[in-house]
């Protein structure tokens, strides 16, 4: 197992690509910490799921946009585990609208969450990491960070400034030991798009672009975030791995 004895934080771990990750990074030996904000019967539903694996798993509601409420997740792991050594930034949300339509609350909300939600996990586990001089962090950022995306202008913006913030604090932690990379999905297969009343439209259109001709699956993130998670990842860090299926190219 490529993460044995190892003790991780996952945002937004309750459902679809955090869900993928929990299950994954435990099924490879590591203790989880999830957070939810909406969905507690999920995430306890994916604590029973680690526990019968024989792992330690607890899930933590918090609004990753708050400051304290990041902090109190990263001082429950630690009290529970004893040391944390993997932060996986995924949780996120869209709240979408043309730029000359949206409003001042869309793009603050937006960025609150995904850019400075991720600040506040990383800002309140950089010190851990440094101190132990060993550690991962993975954000969960998006093809459209890296290409913008129509009616999406805020999304895109905290999308590619979550690029810019991981190429800065893995020149920053580097000299400690710890890696801090990306992954940027195209269109994934979770539940939400699979409820969407627009679901089938929305895959058309990406199938148009994405060259491998299949729908990613949480669990084609998930690996690859393992892997970035593990020692055999050792000499990999600032990096942005895009898994799209060829969507952006």
């Amino acid at each position: 197992m490529l993460l044995e004895g190892k003790n991780a934080i996952v945002t937004g771990g309750s459902q679809g690509i955090g869900t993928a990750v929990s299950l994954m990074l435990a099924g490879e030996g590591a203790n989880v910490c999830l957070t939810y904000r909406n969905h507690q019967h999920e995430a306890e539903a994916v604590v029973r799921q680690i526990e019968g694996m024989g792992r330690k798993a607890l899930c933590v509601k918090c609004d990753i946009a708050s400051f304290t409420e990041a902090e109190k997740v990263v001082k429950s792991a630690l009290e529970t585990f004893g040391r944390v050594d993997i932060l996986v930034n995924n949780a996120g949300m869209n709240w979408d609208g043309v730029c000359w339509k949206m409003t001042e609350e869309q793009w603050d909300r937006v960025l609150e969450v995904n850019l400075k939600g991720y600040f506040n996990f990383i800002r309140h586990t950089a010190p851990l990491l440094k101190e132990q001089k060993s550690g991962r962090i993975i954000n969960v950022t998006s093809i459209n960070g890296l290409r913008g995306k129509f009616g999406q202008s805020n999304y895109s913006a905290s999308k590619a400034g979550i690029i810019g913030y991981t190429k800065a604090v893995a020149k920053e932690l580097g000299a400690f030991g710890v890696t801090v990379n990306a992954v940027a999905p195209g269109l994934i297969e979770t539940a939400m798009l699979k409820n969407s009343e627009a679901r089938d439209k929305i895959i058309d259109l990406a199938m148009a672009e994405i060259v491998l001709k299949r729908v990613g699956q949480p669990e084609d993130l998930a690996n690859v975030i393992a892997f970035l998670a593990s020692d055999k990842a050792r000499h990999i860090t600032g990096e942005c791995i895009k898994v799209d299926g060829g969507q952006y190219i």
